[in-house]
């Protein structure tokens, strides 16, 4: 099997089975015979299952920064940026609780930070914000997403997080629009 299609394997039966069970029960050796290839083949990509589980965070941020769309509002492009949390619910469950925590948290906050990021850069773009508030506005944003989508986890990830962040959407509407004009106007004083 090719490099590419092994690892490509691995990383897909290793979801499969955290969205089954909780990571601290998946081995390698149950890996390796989920994909009927044998260890020097995973340790040949990978050095353990933290490493493994690192790079499909690595993956999942690429593939959620390049989808990015300056037409999209900021809550379609986060809803866009979590799309593997929704669609592996389970999974990301058993990562929250387990000692790779920080890992899920760092993969949140990261994609939060780009998606307000590119926003706010696209917003910004006829207004001339100062640098050192746009860096506030993003960091503000990225916070508080993350904090929410790790509050939404903890408790039980029952909500519909379309609706949540459809919500917070509605609720902050033009306030982004609205700062960055006010930090433009302090410009001029």
């Amino acid at each position: 099997m090719p490099n590419k299609d092994a690892k490509e394997l691995i990383r897909k039966k290793f979801i499969e089975m955290l969205n089954q069970m909780p990571l601290k029960k998946i081995t390698v050796k149950d890996i390796v015979s989920e994909c009927n290839i044998n260890r020097n083949t995973f340790y040949y990509h990978y050095s353990d299952v933290y490493d493994l589980l690192s790079e499909i965070f690595q993956i999942e941020f690429q593939n959620a920064t390049k989808d990015y769309n300056k037409s999209l509002s900021w809550e379609e492009v986060f809803l866009a940026a979590v799309k593997f949390s929704l669609e592996n619910k389970k999974a990301i469950y058993h990562i929250y609780y387990s000692i790779q925590r920080e890992e899920l948290e760092r993969y949140i906050y990261n994609v939060a930070g780009h998606a307000m990021s590119q926003y706010v850069e696209n917003k910004n773009k006829d207004i001339n914000a100062l640098e050192m508030d746009k860096e506030i506005i993003v960091s503000f944003y990225q916070c508080a997403l993350t904090t929410m989508v790790i509050q939404w986890i903890s408790n039980g990830m029952k909500e519909d997080p379309v609706v949540i962040i459809g919500r917070i959407g509605r609720l902050f509407n033009g306030h982004i629009e609205e700062s960055l004009i006010r930090s433009a106007n302090d410009r001029i004083y």
